[in-house]
């Protein structure tokens, strides 16, 4: 199985897998023209591509959007942010998806409006994609401009490989990942969902 390779091996069949989505390539090479800063592809687009390649699904199936993070705290304005998200559209004309560019540095911002607990500032991008509400969401890429990728993956990734959801109780409610989860387990019923820890926070 994919997710008991040695992580160089792992690290190449996962690069091999996201490469089956062309749709996801080509946000990545795209997005890379924006120049922004600590930039990632994140989250669902990455570890669903991996899901549906190890099931022998079509690679885009059930994608709603690609994530693109960056980290720019030195205009933490919705003015600043918001050009970069025209930018992006433009960048992004014509391609049949829905790509969704936010500014990691100013999460804290919002977040407590929109999840109902307080979110302490990021001082990276890194740092927001550690916590997502699942670990399986805890990824990141981005091509270099050397043709490497580089790969946040901080949770490594034998449970992408495996189909296993587990939850990250850092920061978001449980609610959130439960409401993920049962959503990602209708889409892929071979996901094995592992519940909540008992006596973590579950929210407001």
């Amino acid at each position: 199985m994919l997710g008991r390779l040695p992580l160089e091996e792992q690290l190449d069949a996962f690069r091999s897998a996201l490469g089956q989505n062309e749709t996801l390539t080509e946000v990545m090479a795209r997005t890379a023209t924006l120049d922004l800063p600590g930039w990632y592809v994140t989250a669902g687009c990455l570890f669903q591509t991996v899901w549906n390649v190890v099931t022998g699904r079509p690679p885009t199936r059930g994608i709603r959007d690609y994530d693109v993070f960056y980290f720019d705290d030195t205009d933490l304005s919705w003015e600043a942010e918001d050009a970069v998200i025209k930018a992006g559209q433009e960048v992004f004309e014509g391609l049949r998806a829905e790509v969704e560019i936010r500014n990691e540095a100013r999460v804290h911002l919002w977040y407590e409006r929109k999840f109902g607990v307080p979110c302490p500032p990021y001082d990276s991008t890194e740092s927001a994609i550690d916590r997502f509400a699942a670990t399986t969401c805890c990824l990141g890429v981005r091509p270099e401009p050397d043709g490497t990728w580089r790969v946040y993956a901080p949770h490594g990734l034998s449970d992408v490989f495996n189909l296993v959801v587990r939850p990250n109780p850092v920061l978001a409610p449980r609610e959130v990942y439960e409401a993920k989860a049962a959503r990602w387990k209708e889409e892929w019923p071979e996901l094995r969902v592992l519940p909540w820890p008992t006596g973590a926070p579950s929210g407001a």
